[in-house]
């Protein structure tokens, strides 16, 4: 990503954040414009577009059927893929999804499964021979930073809408919220945009459900957050998701 923002852009960042400003006149713990669509993907059976500034990440929802796994014979399965479009950014690639991809989708689920948004046990239609499977699909369309709650906000809101055929609503019953920040030098500040990406030392994402309780954490980067900092993060979080839980359709 470096070799994509040029060095006076990086420096100008670093320089602004020392002096407790953002490019972008943005607070520290301030969120980009976030626009959400809903149902704009006619084949899926749930779908949304979210905009966190100028990233744009489009969620598909569809239902299959299958066999359930050994170790939760009646539950329905939850599974995510996510891929980032080569259109989207040059610095996407062609190909298989590469270790981004891969992390995109686990953070995607976790935030779901972990605060058990989704009734699996509902999907179960005969134990341990066939279930609900239930597949979202995240493309990031469009990237300026932080796709990764642009995903989650999409995640949710497709399930939020989700129709079975045959079947009804799917059993959605929490909205988990995530809240990416990222470090840069001492300093730490929430939905990092492009050029703050490129500079971060480390990044940490929080996801708050319905209780105010964290559900799931993720770390990225070759950066460190200390204890306080993370305890920070934290709180910020459940300031913001009551904010952002609003927005969901």
């Amino acid at each position: 990503m470096n070799k994509i923002i040029p060095e006076l852009v990086r420096n100008s960042v670093i320089g602004s954040i020392k002096e407790g400003k953002r490019l972008d006149g943005r607070a520290f713990d301030e969120y980009r414009p976030i626009e959400i669509e809903i149902g704009d993907l006619g084949k899926a059976e749930g779908s949304a577009r979210v905009k966190i500034g100028n990233t744009r990440v489009e969620c598909g929802v569809k239902i299959g059927e299958g066999e359930p796994y050994p170790d939760s014979p009646d539950e329905g399965i939850l599974t995510v893929n996510a891929e980032l479009v080569p259109m989207a950014s040059p610095y996407f690639q062609p190909g298989p999804p590469d270790e981004r991809a891969i992390e995109l989708a686990r953070v995607v689920d976790r935030g779901i499964r972990e605060s058990k948004s989704i009734e699996l046990k509902k999907l179960c239609i005969t134990p341990e021979e066939l279930v609900k499977v239930v597949y979202i699909d995240a493309y990031v369309l469009d990237y300026d930073g932080n796709y990764i709650d642009a995903a989650a906000f999409a995640a949710v809101n497709a399930l939020q809408h989700t129709e079975i055929p045959e079947f009804g609503k799917l059993p959605v019953v929490k909205k988990p919220i995530s809240n990416t920040f990222a470090k840069i030098g001492d300093a730490i500040v929430l939905d990092p945009s492009l050029e703050e990406e490129s500079v971060m030392d480390a990044r940490l994402t929080v996801t708050i459900e319905d209780n105010g309780h964290v559900c799931a954490m993720q770390k990225g980067g070759s950066g460190y957050f200390t204890a306080d900092e993370i305890k920070n993060c934290i709180k910020t979080a459940k300031r913001k998701t009551k904010e952002i839980r609003k927005l969901v359709k």
